[in-house]
């Protein structure tokens, strides 16, 4: 009960009061106010989230913001930023009403409110998740959702906010994540470990062959490839709830890897990553030495592309791979054998090599870095 009990009051903390939103909304707004009354072009100061250099890493956490990072000025009398800051000024007031009245929008239904000037729904993503930084409030706190792209099944029950029941092991279909995490509740599991599966073709595969019942109750969850903020959100709120292992199975090549540690270390959305993270994903597969280990055939390995070669350089560089020595490891092993493999390429040991041999024995006697 008491760690229950710890928990609740770590996600109250996450997901900022409405007063508090409104004030600092009102904050920046007053910027631009008071700017206007000086006779001066109102300028907004964005942290710039795409910047390595603006990105610390704490072991406990993940990648955070750093507090001296460096900003975009985006001015509103320069021809080319006032389209921005005009798209940025429309948002806020959005965000603020939706706040105010306790309503909900989605990104869609933003975007719709002013096609001509926003443009593209991509406008509108970056736009939202900008605005999220600058105040330093998580996206779901601003009332502003975003349509899940993840999927989810195995030994898995939850409320949803409405109050509708989702049995996630109710069959052979998976149950798509939520679009609002932080109002499920009354999570019910016998799991014993959470597995995050890279793609989507895999995932399906899993549950073709009913891997949830066959090995041991698990879940098991996909965010189809570069996950969205609520699969990241799914599978940190399982963590914290059922503080169970939690594995990754992804390609061995740098994009799965990557995918793997948006999920562990965060992403651009550094400054939300207490909610985000989940620094103790472990490395299920498919590693780079697997592919020596189970001579799998030379026929199903890819060479690496200049291009993988240059994100794997990149990736050995961040600063979260000093505390994962085994991860590197398997990298250079990557990096010498010249060559990465999808998950697919172990059917070409067998059709059912992934789930009837595979996974079991890797989950049985610990084959995980």
């Amino acid at each position: 009960k008491s760690s229950k009990w710890i928990m609740s009051l770590i996600w109250c903390h996450i997901f900022t009061s409405r007063r508090e939103i409104l004030t600092r909304i009102e904050s920046v707004i007053l910027g631009i106010v008071t700017s206007l009354s000086k006779d001066e072009a109102p300028v907004l100061a964005l942290p710039k989230r795409s910047s390595w250099a603006s990105v610390s890493f704490d072991t406990a956490v993940g990648l955070q913001m750093s507090s001296g990072c460096s900003v975009t000025t985006i001015r509103s009398d320069c021809p080319a930023s006032a389209t921005k800051f005009a798209q940025i000024v429309k948002i806020i007031s959005v965000i603020y009403r939706l706040v105010q009245s306790n309503s909900y929008a989605t990104k869609r239904d933003i975007y719709y409110n002013n096609t001509q000037l926003f443009g593209s729904q991509r406008t509108v993503d970056t736009i939202v998740d900008d605005i999220s930084c600058l105040l330093k409030i998580p996206r779901r706190s601003l009332h502003v959702l975003a349509t899940s792209k993840g999927l989810i099944s195995g030994h898995l029950c939850y409320l949803e906010e409405d109050g509708t029941r989702i049995n996630c092991h109710s069959s052979s279909a998976a149950v798509a994540v939520s679009s609002n995490i932080v109002g499920i509740r009354n999570i019910v599991s016998s799991a014993k470990f959470i597995m995050i599966v890279e793609k989507d073709a895999t995932f399906q595969r899993l549950l073709d062959d009913h891997f949830c019942t066959k090995l041991s109750p698990c879940i098991i969850i996909t965010g189809k490839g570069v996950p969205d903020v609520n699969s990241r959100l799914m599978v940190r709120k399982l963590w914290d709830v059922l503080q169970i292992p939690i594995f990754a199975l992804v390609d061995a090549d740098p994009h799965g890897i990557e995918i793997m540690c948006i999920y562990k270390y965060g992403s651009a959305m550094s400054f939300e990553a207490h909610s985000l993270t989940v620094p103790s994903v472990m490395w299920l597969g498919l590693l780079p030495s697997d592919l020596q280990r189970l001579r799998v055939p030379e026929e199903a390995l890819i060479p690496l592309s200049k291009k993988d070669e240059g994100k794997l350089n990149s990736l050995l560089k961040r600063p979260y791979l000093t505390s994962q020595p085994d991860w590197q490891k398997e990298m250079e092993l990557m990096q010498q054998s010249k060559v990465k493999a999808e998950i697919q390429s172990l059917a070409a040991i067998a059709p059912d090599f992934l789930t009837s041999i595979y996974l079991p024995n890797k989950l049985r006697y610990g084959g995980w870095v």
